[in-house]
C-alpha cells in the first residue's frame, strides 16, 4: 500500500466516523449503507464531506457504484 492509499483511506475512515457518530469498526470491505446504517442524506454529506477533503467531484453515477469502503478509497484516488 502505498503511502498516498494509506493518507487517502485514513482520512476516508475519518469521514465515517464523522458520519456514523458512534463507535463502529471499518474496514476495507465495511459496506457503507448496510454496515455502518447510514441514509441518503448522511451518504450525501458523507461525499460531500470527502470532496472538500480532496478538492474533486465524485459523478453521481459513480457514488452509484461505491458500496463498500475500498470502492470509496478507490474512488476518490482514481480522481486525485
Amino acid at each position: 500500500m502505498t503511502s498516498l492509499s494509506s493518507d487517502v483511506r485514513a482520512q476516508v475512515v475519518q469521514a465515517l466516523h464523522v458520519a456514523v457518530n458512534r463507535p463502529v469498526e471499518i474496514g476495507g470491505n465495511t459496506q457503507i449503507v448496510q454496515d455502518l446504517g447510514l441514509d441518503s442524506l448522511a451518504v450525501m454529506n458523507l461525499i460531500l464531506a470527502i470532496e472538500d477533503t480532496f478538492d474533486i467531484s465524485i459523478p453521481l453515477n459513480r457514488v452509484a457504484e461505491i458500496v463498500t469502503v475500498d470502492d470509496l478509497v478507490q474512488a476518490v484516488e482514481s480522481l486525485i
